[in-house]
C-alpha cells in the first residue's frame, strides 16, 4: 500500500498567532512539504486544483513539474485535476506534458470540484457536472491514445485531425484515478475504464465509505477487469499526533475550532468520531488507520491531509516526520499481512503499465512526427545523449 500526503492550498489564518500568509509564502510552503514528504521516505505528494480564494493551487502541473525536478522517489499527483471546467485538451498535453518531465513518476486524479462559482468562470453551468466530467474525460483518453483525433461533443468545439503533443510517455497515459465522494456515476465512470476510485472521506463516516466502494468494486467486475478486490481504491485521511495523546488534542483543538472548513459546527469529538479525522497519538492513528482494510478491503493508497487550518510550516513537517517514522511502518506491516493473494499491493507504475501495454500491443506513438523511426529510450538515455 502507498502511503501519502494530499494539499488543498488553503490560505487560513493561524488562530494561535494570528499570522496569515500571503499567496507566495503559501505556494513555497507546498514545495518544501513535497520535498520533505520525499526525504522522508512517503510515497505520494498530491496537489489540489482551485481558481477561488482562499486557496492558491491553481497550476497543479506547474507546481508538480517543478518538483519532478528537486525530489527523487515521490510519485506526484493530483488531489484533485478539474475535468469538468479545464479543456480537455489542455489535460491531456499538460499531464503528458508532465509524464515526459517526470519520467513516469506521477498520475492524476480527475474531479469535479464543488464550487459554484468556478464553473461560469470558465464558462460552464455546474448542473451539467457529470456530463462534462463524462464527456471531458472520453475525449482526453482519445487523445491519449489515438494519434489523430476527429471528435465533435456537446460542451466544446469540435476536433479535425488534431493530434496532442506531447505523445504520452512511451506511448502509454498516465495512471488515472477519479475522486468522488458521494456521487455514483463518478465511480461508475471509473470502474467502466478500468481506472483507480479514489474516495476523499475526510467529512464522511465510514459507513458511507464504504457504500461508494464497494459499488466501485461491484462494477470493476462487472466490465470485466478482474475481481472486484482486485480493483485500484484509495482513501483520504486526516490526523495530528503528538507522542501524548492529551498534548495532540489540546494543540490542535484551536485549528479545528477556527477553520472555515469544519470549525464553529460539530465539536472535535463528534467530529473525530464520524469522520476518519484522528486527533491523538501514532498509536492510535495506526490502530484507527490499520482497520479500514477490515471495512473497504484492500486498497492500495492511503493520503493524509495535513497542511490546513492554519497550522504553521514548522508544525507541518514534524507532523511528515512522526507519520514517516511511526506511523507509516506500522501500517505497511498491518497491510502487508492483510494483502490478498492476485490483488494489487500498489496502484500500478509506468513501468508496468507499458509492460502490460505492450503485451497486448497496444502501446501508441512516441513522437508526432510522420514516418521515422519510433523512439523508445528513457527520458534519462536522451538526456545523456543531448549532454
Amino acid at each position: 500500500m502507498q502511503f501519502g500526503i494530499f494539499s488543498v492550498s488553503d490560505v487560513t489564518t493561524d488562530p494561535t498567532t494570528g499570522h496569515t500568509p500571503d499567496d507566495t509564502e503559501r505556494v513555497r510552503a507546498m514545495l518544501t512539504i513535497a520535498k520533505h514528504a520525499d526525504e522522508a521516505g512517503l510515497d505520494v505528494f498530491a496537489t489540489g486544483e482551485h481558481h477561488n480564494p482562499p486557496f492558491v493551487a491553481s497550476s497543479p502541473t506547474t507546481m508538480l513539474g517543478y518538483l519532478a525536478g528537486v525530489t527523487k522517489d515521490i510519485t506526484l499527483s493530483t488531489a484533485t485535476t478539474l475535468i469538468t471546467t479545464n479543456d480537455p485538451v489542455r489535460i491531456a498535453e499538460e499531464y503528458a506534458m508532465l509524464q515526459v518531465i517526470s519520467n513516469g513518476r506521477m498520475d492524476l486524479m480527475m474531479g469535479r470540484g464543488n464550487t459554484g462559482p468556478v464553473y461560469p468562470w470558465f464558462g460552464q453551468d455546474i448542473r451539467q457536472g457529470i456530463p462534462l466530467a463524462i464527456e471531458n474525460y472520453a475525449l482526453v483518453r482519445r487523445l491519449w491514445t489515438e494519434d489523430v483525433v476527429d471528435w465533435e461533443g456537446k460542451f466544446r468545439t469540435p476536433l479535425q485531425g488534431f493530434t496532442a503533443t506531447p505523445r504520452p510517455l512511451d506511448g502509454v497515459p498516465p495512471f488515472v484515478w477519479h475522486g468522488s465522494i458521494r456521487s455514483p456515476e463518478i465511480a461508475e465512470q471509473a470502474a467502466y475504464y478500468g481506472d483507480g476510485f479514489l474516495h476523499n472521506n475526510i467529512f464522511w463516516p465510514m459507513s458511507h465509505t464504504k457504500q461508494m466502494v464497494a459499488f466501485y468494486r461491484q462494477r470493476f467486475e462487472h466490465y470485466g477487469h478482474g475481481r472486484a478486490d482486485q480493483a485500484i481504491v484509495g482513501l483520504g485521511g486526516q490526523v495530528f499526533m503528538r507522542k501524548n495523546s492529551q498534548d495532540a488534542i489540546t494543540e490542535f483543538r484551536p485549528y479545528f475550532d477556527n477553520a472555515p472548513v469544519y470549525g464553529h459546527g460539530p465539536t472535535m469529538e463528534d467530529f473525530t468520531r464520524d469522520t476518519p479525522l484522528t486527533v491523538g497519538s501514532p498509536q492510535e492513528v495506526v490502530d484507527r488507520y490499520g482497520s479500514f482494510i477490515d471495512e473497504v478491503g484492500y486498497y492500495q493508497r492511503q493520503m493524509f491531509l495535513m497542511d490546513h487550518a492554519g497550522l504553521p510550516l514548522k508544525t507541518v513537517l514534524e507532523q511528515i516526520d512522526i507519520l514517516a517514522a511511526d506511523v507509516v511502518p506500522q501500517l505497511r506491516k498491518i497491510a502487508d499481512a492483510k494483502l490478498p493473494n492476485d490483488v494489487p499491493a500498489n496502484p500500478p507504475t509506468h513501468a508496468q503499465r507499458v509492460a502490460a501495454a505492450r503485451a497486448k500491443g497496444q502501446t501508441g506513438a512516441t513522437h508526432v512526427g510522420d514516418g521515422g523511426d519510433e523512439y523508445t529510450g528513457t527520458l534519462a538515455e536522451e538526456t545523456e545523449e543531448a549532454l
